[in-house]
Order: C-alpha cells, then structure tokens, then sequence
C-alpha cells in the first residue's frame, strides 16, 4: 500500500471520528425521564407536596426553578415548560437535585453537569408533554382551523415566530416542507398524520 494511500485513509478515519464527536449529545431518554416523574411527583405536572415546598412533575423547589429561569410556581407552568427546566437543571447539576434519581439508581451521562442551555426541541425528547392526537384532517394551504395553530405554536419551539392564526399560509407551508425534509417524509406540503407526529416527535428542522 502506498504511503499516499495510506495518508487518505488515515486523513478519512480521523474525520470520521471525530466529527461525530464535536456534535454529539447525550440526554438520557424519555422513559428514564418517566421513571423519575412517576418517582417524585406520580407523573403529575399539577401536584404539590404535602409540606408546600415542592412543585409539578419533577419537584423544584422555587429557588431551583428560579435557578434554571422558571418564572412563577412550576406546578403552574405547562408540561413542556417544565419539562425544559427539568432538563436544563440536569444539564447544569446532573442527576444530584433529585432524590428519586439515586433511589432508582440513574447514572449520568456525558450532557449531565456540561452546562450547555437545552433548546426546547431537545427537552420534548423527555416525553412528559406528550404529543398532541392527530386531529384526523390532511391541511393544505388555504386551511383554518384550530387544530393548525397548535401545530403554529408547536413551531415555535423549533425557532419559528408563529403568532397562531389557525391559518395555512405561506409561513406554515413553509415550516411543514421543512419539517417533512428532516424527517424524510415526502416533501408535499401536506399537513398529514406523520408530520404531525414529526412536530412534536421527530428532528428539528432546518432552516
């Protein structure tokens, strides 16, 4: 084998390695997620404990929760708001705010403590705010409905700047051509069931 063939190969695998390595992230996923949940709170994203001091689905207390910028009581907040702070709080302290976590004996991986700010699309992997049922209608452009704005907010949590009309214009086809493209659904433009489920379920995408 040449050494200038040799060179190309070794210049190839390097690039393979270490690629992958400046991008990736971790995250434990959404069942771990859901053991803690039913662990602290029941899975309740309503509740507060018996004493007062704790709050929603995973428990804060308020100087946590204003710790990870949570604003207001956070069995108040929406699931995917907590959800989210939830995350960040892993991200900025691991696994160690959380009683259950060292009852069920979770381990941490290489994003636990990496103080790198999640985006809301990576906080709705943890699963609690669940996805939103299919409302049974194929939308195309011209379309208003209810079921759309859902859609238009769900958006934004992937950068968009939906106001919510409940209107399929220019702007949503936009980002439904998008999210298809991600997902590697057929590009049609088509609000169907699996770019529904892609809104909330699949890859974000890119714009």
């Amino acid at each position: 084998m040449s050494g200038r063939r040799i060179l190309l190969i070794t210049l190839l695998t390097g690039a393979a390695t270490l690629g992958p390595a400046a991008t990736a992230t971790a995250d434990p996923p959404g069942g771990v997620w859901a053991r803690l949940r039913q662990c602290e709170s029941g899975g309740r994203y309503g509740i507060v404990s018996a004493n007062g001091r704790y709050y929603g689905a995973y428990q804060f207390d308020l100087a946590t929760w204003r710790g990870v910028g949570g604003v207001g009581k956070p069995h108040r907040a929406s699931p995917a708001e907590q959800d989210f702070r939830a995350l960040y709080l892993y991200r900025m302290r691991g696994w160690q705010p959380w009683t259950c976590a060292r009852v069920l004996g979770l381990r941490e991986d290489r994003d636990a403590r990496s103080r790198r700010v999640p985006t809301y699309a990576e906080s709705a992997a943890l699963g609690g705010a669940g996805t939103p049922p299919w409302p049974g209608k194929v939308f195309r452009y011209g379309d208003c409905d209810p079921a759309l704005r859902t859609f238009q907010l769900r958006m934004n949590v992937h950068g968009y700047r939906f106001r919510g009309t409940g209107c399929y214009r220019d702007a949503t086809r936009a980002a439904v051509l998008a999210l298809q493209r991600a997902n590697g659904i057929r590009d049609s433009g088509l609000l169907g069931p699996k770019t529904w489920v892609a809104a909330w379920q699949g890859r974000p995408p890119i714009r």
